[in-house]
């Protein structure tokens, strides 16, 4: 948050907040307006959640962390949505179990937008007065944390629909824009002593401080990431089923879950088609490949004879580069092909890339304080780090230092690959 220096000063940036939170919870109606009622309340999976669960959750976190600590006389619109919609802070309370968030048919999708509603007009209450710096960082806590659930409500939406026998989408597909194919080419980078990790104002997640120096000996990235008709020649090569490529836990997922191919691709007629959030079609062989685990993609650069970057080479490599892209704006949904250029291409939205980097704190890593504290750093374990957004995150959430993560056998969210080497 950058800082607050006189009184007028402190009113302009609590207009701007207040236009960003309105803004940001605007586009979370927008994502789920195509959907039924009967949509929202599925759940396809343990590891996702229904729409409404989302949308009642969002509300959740502003009502909680900061309108009953900070508006006097606030009533909770319903005492029983702290159980429903707590997600996992347990100094919080109890709450409904995860994998059971799409037995909620009850509050109904209508009332939990009069939940909306109605924060939304306590939120505007509180943003007209003079707020503490305290309380405007948790309210900028809360529209980032609304922006990560927009492209979880995306990709839980997109597993749910591919569930379905009729394949339905999501919204009509805009134009592709058709461009020349990009050519594999590598990137030499020299390495050395790196600062990386959130410097200077604006908002950053606890896990991305603090800033700090680590060793890189040279190194080599792709100029864009893995496309799919790289990741088809794999496949023609028995790569699912040539154990040397692969990691032991990998290896057993692979046999036990019976992976032949990315989640949402399949064969039809000696043709592979994919699903997209505008429905099934033929598979682009020049477009980024996504909905890898880590277990896949690593098994894939081994294959090419090469590896997964660190976060710490993908981060140095990027730098200071501006965070252009696709993303969920374009209304695209799904990453396009690369577009011909110099340096490294699409380093930005389209497909997150996984890295080799197990997600750990950083040398003198403090969580936030307060209610707060609970959100990122208990994840710090079993889990490897991603780096760039996608097709499906909102423009302006993502950073060069922004650090996402999921378990190594993840395959759900827009995940794909940039092959890295030394030089």
């Amino acid at each position: 948050m950058r800082a607050v220096t006189s009184p007028a000063d402190a009113a302009q940036y609590t207009a701007a907040l207040a236009a960003r939170y309105h803004e940001v919870r605007a586009l979370s109606l927008a994502l789920a307006e195509p959907l039924s009622a009967e949509d929202q309340c599925v759940q396809s999976m343990p590891d996702a959640s229904p729409t409404k669960w989302h949308l009642a959750h969002t509300t959740w976190f502003f009502e909680t962390l900061a309108l009953r600590a900070s508006l006097p006389g606030y009533r909770p619109f319903s005492e029983a949505f702290a159980y429903l919609f707590n997600s996992y802070y347990e100094s919080l309370g109890a709450r409904q179990a995860r994998p059971e968030r799409g037995l909620l048919t009850r509050p109904p999708l209508s009332e939990v937008l009069q939940y909306r509603a109605q924060v939304d007009e306590a939120m505007d209450a509180l943003l007209a007065t003079s707020i503490p710096v305290e309380l405007a960082a948790t309210i900028e806590l809360g529209i980032q944390h609304e922006q990560q659930h927009q492209e979880l409500i995306l990709t839980d939406v997109k597993h749910l629909f591919s569930r379905n026998v009729l394949l339905p989408a999501h919204s009509a597909a805009s134009q592709r824009p058709r461009t020349a194919p990009v050519a594999l080419a590598w990137i030499e980078f020299e390495g050395g002593r790196c600062e990386v990790g959130h410097a200077g104002a604006g908002f950053a997640f606890d896990n991305e401080c603090p800033r700090h120096a680590v060793l890189l000996p040279p190194f080599c990235l792709a100029n864009r990431p893995t496309t799919c008709g790289e990741y088809l020649a794999f496949i023609a090569d028995d790569g699912y089923r040539r154990p040397e490529f692969w990691l032991s836990d990998a290896w057993a997922t692979v046999q036990a879950q019976g992976w032949r191919a990315p989640l949402y691709w399949r064969e039809i007629d000696a043709e592979w088609h994919i699903f997209t959030l505008h429905g099934e079609r033929l598979l682009d062989a020049d477009e980024p490949v996504c909905h890898l685990s880590f277990y896949e993609a690593a098994a894939f650069a081994n294959w090419a004879g090469a590896r997964l970057p660190t976060e710490f080479e993908w981060e140095a490599a990027i730098g200071s580069a501006a965070c252009d892209g696709h993303f969920i704006e374009a209304g695209r949904l799904h990453p396009e092909a690369a577009h011909p250029g110099t340096g490294l291409l699409q380093r930005f939205g389209d497909v997150w890339a996984w890295t080799r980097s197990s997600y750990d704190p950083y040398p003198g890593f403090r969580p936030f304080s307060g209610r707060a504290s609970e959100y990122n750093g208990k994840f710090m374990v079993g889990q490897l780090v991603l780096r760039g957004g996608s097709c499906a995150t909102p423009a302006g959430h993502v950073r060069a230092s922004y650090r996402n993560f999921f378990p190594p056998a993840a395959r759900w969210q827009f995940s794909g690959l940039r092959l890295a080497r030394e030089c």
